[in-house]
């Protein structure tokens, strides 16, 4: 460990104390996701089961994501006040007690409710697991710390589609949830045994000044940004998995849930993205990676299989390039404001990133019942093309 000008001990590196936070957060990254995006394979099932449409399905993963929207930032606001240990663990315990109640939801609309609880119950831990993080480990580690944070978010949204499809084709999409619910608690156990004691104290509360990080033009087309992208990336998650299990192509939903895989290029990617903004300019970097997703999204328009896959790829990566630097954009302009907060910044920005969603995922939906893939590839057009009006009109009040 080192010491801080105020005597604090921050982890380093190749203490136990390092590894044990490293995997503690590991497991909030990966008991959050699971839970969030596992029904996203199942909405098929859940369509066909409660006899709703295709966008009505979508609420089942609307409901989490809008409800972890509405709530993020209020109470990231104070959760820290609380002890951040004592929130992650209430909040990781809370919702994986709701994923053990959910498969006994006896109606669509009951499911829904329970989702919703869940979005409300994991609203402070994305900002205030990557707070703790940023508080606890010495500065020069800190981009391998949360690499680990962000690579069980990755790994958990991956896992919980892929366990929940290949259950549900063997047992039922409640036995799925069921296995899911159970993952996310054990890995709530793991990061309760493996997180160390708090080494920085807790900040008191403090009213955000939203006002003046939404009086910023600059943030303002980064929230934007946000929302717009993520519309756009789960809008073709959601939908596609409807078109492969339907004429021409017919395929399993075993098969089908292999699509999510896509996403290993996508954590490759943000990496990546985050290297070449350093080199050649964030402007650049954001410019090329909303155009390779709007070229991802014009590949899957024909009925041809592998020019679907590609796409998708292609897709996601240009997402997750977009959405790395985008985020990370957030933190830098806000500190550049007198009185600006990153922390709220971020969560500002996890509100517009979960709206899109919620929302935006819902819209696509009814562009699918009505005009099929080809609605679905122009909704995510305008969606991409709009970001895309954003990142350049930064760049100018940028160079400015």
């Amino acid at each position: 460990m080192t010491t801080t000008s105020t005597t604090i001990l921050l982890h380093e590196r190749g203490t136990t104390g390092f590894r044990r936070l490293g995997l503690a957060m590991w497991c909030t990254g990966l008991a959050t996701f699971v839970l969030v995006y596992a029904v996203q394979g199942l909405l098929p099932t859940f369509a066909a089961e409660f006899g709703v449409s295709s966008g009505t399905s979508s609420l089942a993963l609307s409901a989490t994501t809008l409800t972890l929207a509405l709530a993020v930032v209020p109470l990231s606001a104070v959760a820290e006040s609380w002890g951040r240990a004592r929130v992650m663990t209430a909040a990781l315990t809370a919702s994986a007690v709701l994923g053990l109640v959910a498969p006994l939801a006896p109606t669509f609309g009951v499911l829904v409710a329970v989702r919703a609880l869940q979005g409300i119950a994991l609203a402070a831990l994305p900002a205030l697991a990557m707070s703790h993080v940023s508080r606890e480990v010495a500065p020069r580690h800190l981009g391998g710390a949360m690499g680990l944070l962000i690579a069980g978010n990755t790994i958990g949204g991956l896992s919980g589609r892929l366990i929940a499809t290949a259950v549900a084709d063997l047992a039922g999409w409640r036995v799925a949830l069921l296995v899911v619910g159970l993952v996310s608690l054990a890995c709530t156990v793991a990061f309760r045994l493996l997180l160390p004691p708090s080494v920085a104290p807790a900040v008191p509360a403090r009213r955000p000044d939203l006002r003046l990080h939404l009086r910023d033009p600059g943030l303002r087309c980064l929230f934007g940004i946000g929302f717009l992208l993520m519309a756009a990336f789960v809008t073709v998650y959601n939908y596609l998995g409807f078109r492969l299990l339907a004429a021409p192509f017919g395929l399993p939903a075993t098969v089908v849930a292999l699509i999510f895989l896509g996403y290993l290029a996508g954590s490759y990617a943000s990496t990546a993205a985050g290297r070449l903004g350093d080199r050649f300019g964030r402007p650049r970097v954001l410019w090329a990676g909303i155009a390779v997703a709007l070229l991802g999204a014009w590949a899957t328009a024909p009925s041809w299989l592998p020019a679907v896959l590609a796409g998708l790829v292609v897709l996601t990566v240009g997402f997750f390039a977009g959405h790395s630097l985008a985020s990370s954009w957030v933190g830098r302009r806000s500190s550049l404001l007198e009185g600006g907060s990153p922390a709220v910044a971020a969560s500002l920005y996890l509100f517009g990133y979960y709206a899109g969603s919620s929302v935006g995922g819902t819209v696509g939906g009814i562009a699918y019942d009505h005009l099929g893939w080809a609605g679905v590839v122009g909704y995510v057009t305008v969606l991409l093309l709009g970001a895309l009006a954003l990142a350049l009109r930064l760049t100018t009040r940028e160079r400015r």
